[in-house]
């Protein structure tokens, strides 16, 4: 009796398949003479069950690669597709092929599903927001870890209509902030007095003039 094809199984989402992997496990990882493996196979088709049973019950490495160094994350086709590998699987989306090329970069480039290459754009973009400590909406910010304010300087909490809110930082305020947070010492006493002066310049609306004096600074 010939052995069906897993591979082929796997794009067709076959019934037969599960039943074979768990009679033998170890060929779920199993991977082609290309290196084309069940994970790549089940993500090209978007076989989304499949895609879980496979990582959750077989252990399959969401990253595993192929001949050209690309997860399945690169053959992927649909937005939904990608969240599961993503934010389920945990693929990353950093990684690059053979050439050097992420999995955003090759789809874009390929520009046939620009819309998966968006979604990845905008997750990078956010763990790259973290990771420079920016807040994203929706997430809680921890009082424990703000410095404390200057002296009979308070803020209140509240919202505000669009127009209450001008439409861009001080590009020399944020032009300060951005330079003191690279600094080494941004966290030690000498870094946190300086954001400390920050906050109650930026709280008084006051610069210091060429001449030494405070200007306050026109607020209509």
């Amino acid at each position: 009796m010939t052995t069906p094809n897993i591979f082929v199984l796997a794009s067709d989402n076959s019934p037969q398949l599960l039943p074979l992997l768990r009679s033998n496990p170890s060929i779920a990882s199993s991977q082609d003479s290309h290196g084309y493996s069940l994970l790549h196979a089940a993500a090209s088709y978007n076989h989304h069950d499949l895609l879980r049973t496979l990582h959750h019950e077989f252990h399959v490495n969401p990253n595993i690669r192929d001949e050209d160094g690309e997860t399945p994350l690169f053959v992927t086709e649909t937005v939904e597709t990608a969240q599961i590998l993503v934010e389920e699987l945990h693929c990353d989306i950093s990684h690059t092929n053979n050439e050097g090329v992420t999995a955003e970069e090759t789809i874009r480039g390929e520009g046939d599903f620009v819309v998966v290459a968006e979604y990845l754009k905008a997750v990078r973009m956010r763990a790259s927001g973290r990771a420079n400590g920016e807040v994203q909406e929706g997430e809680g910010v921890d009082e424990q870890r703000l410095p404390p304010l200057p002296p009979n300087v308070t803020v209140n909490m509240g919202t505000a209509t669009e127009a209450e809110v001008p439409e861009e930082v001080d590009p020399v305020f944020r032009a300060k902030i951005e330079e003191l947070a690279a600094r080494e010492n941004f966290r030690d006493e000498e870094g946190q007095r300086r954001l400390k002066e920050l906050v109650t310049e930026a709280v008084r609306g006051v610069e210091r003039g060429a001449d030494g004096k405070d200007v306050r600074r026109r607020l209509d």
